[in-house]
């Protein structure tokens, strides 16, 4: 069943307010930049009859343990005792375009593998550090030159492992997160701990602009090839970017699950969206529409952040773990729509006004 009705837009609306009735924290302390807000029917949604809805709905309980205000309860209850999926969306929420006239920007992201042992040895000579004890939120720390280029932290003791590729590393971080297969089979997981608090410069960027490398040629693989033919100014192009993410060690996590997102909750595949909470509240559903090569029209759920991912209109879809997922992600640059699914109050104060 589709709701139809006519469409409703505000302008300047603030997204504090939109939180409250949404029943979910936005992890910024700026106030919400003002926003235009357009409610739209269902039948608006190019492609919202055929996706699979159920899978939608196991996502969508996922993030449910993480909402902690009373607000947002009754839908995660009436989620959690197995309502038919479609009428479960289309009952509860109106979708919600904000910023509707901007440009949509879509990308992908995924969870690497990489070999490491636990001690330095042989290949494996370039370190992963867990959270340093005197990194403060918000204040900047060393720099990612003074981490790796002057060892600033060595000797420490948060070495977690090491790797045999200083762009595995850098990656890495960019994914936010990652599974580490050491020498004897086991596998290791890491989670995002904290950033330098320093904003990051992608390396990528710093080649181009430099002439280093061809702006279309911008790949993972170009990067490391190039790094490792040039060993004298390969490292110090990656200590370029000051930006430095330490990760933390998932000792209890079922290797065959996603890795945490945000919400500290795990990511689906083809499912899971990073997203800008000063613009979507983290929890949300939100439909896709994905144009290029490869168009995409699903339902997904605001489940993680990035910090590359700035904007109303900006989401990075996670797209699984390992090489495939890993190829997959690295193809998606492409525009199109995003659309908020909002709880019908949180849909009307923000477009209407309370």
């Amino acid at each position: 069943m589709h709701r139809h009705g006519p469409t409703f837009r505000r302008t300047g609306g603030r997204l504090a307010g939109l939180a409250a009735a949404i029943g979910l924290s936005l992890a910024v302390a700026a106030p919400a930049p003002a926003l235009e807000a357009e409610i739209v029917g269902f039948e608006a949604l190019d492609g919202w009859d055929g996706d699979d809805h159920a899978a939608a709905l196991e996502t969508f309980l996922t993030s449910c343990p993480a909402v902690s205000r009373v607000e947002w309860r009754p839908l995660c209850a009436v989620a959690a005792a197995g309502p038919e999926p479609r009428w479960f969306f289309e009952t509860f929420f109106l979708p919600v375009r904000i910023a509707p006239d901007t440009a949509a920007l879509f990308t992908g992201y995924y969870e690497p593998e990489l070999p490491a042992a636990l001690v330095p040895g042989g290949p494996y000579r370039f370190p992963i550090y867990r959270v340093p004890p005197d990194l403060v939120a918000s204040v900047p720390y060393l720099t990612r030159a003074e981490i790796d280029g002057d060892r600033a932290l060595a000797g420490r003791g948060l070495e977690i492992a090491w790797l045999r590729d200083p762009v595995d590393i850098y990656h890495l971080q960019v994914q936010g997160s990652g599974r580490l297969r050491l020498p004897d089979g086991r596998v290791l997981r890491l989670g995002f701990g904290a950033q330098n608090g320093h904003p990051r410069r992608p390396v990528a960027q710093y080649l181009v602009e430099e002439g280093v490398i061809a702006a279309h040629r911008a790949s993972v693989a170009v990067i490391r090839n190039w790094v490792r033919g040039n060993p004298e100014a390969g490292l110090p192009a990656l200590w370029r970017d000051p930006s430095y993410v330490f990760f933390r060690v998932l000792a209890d996590r079922d290797a065959g699950s996603g890795p945490l997102g945000a919400l500290n909750r795990p990511l689906t595949a083809g499912r899971s969206v990073a997203v800008d909470p000063a613009f979507v509240p983290l929890g949300a559903p939100v439909w896709l529409e994905k144009d290029g090569a490869e168009p995409l029209r699903r339902l997904g759920v605001a489940q993680d952040t990035g910090g590359a991912i700035r904007g109303p209109q900006r989401a990075d879809i996670f797209m699984g773990t390992g090489p495939e997922a890993g190829r997959a992600a690295g193809l998606i640059r492409d525009g199109g729509r995003m659309t908020v699914l909002m709880p019908i109050e949180a849909a009307f104060v923000l477009a209407l006004g309370e």
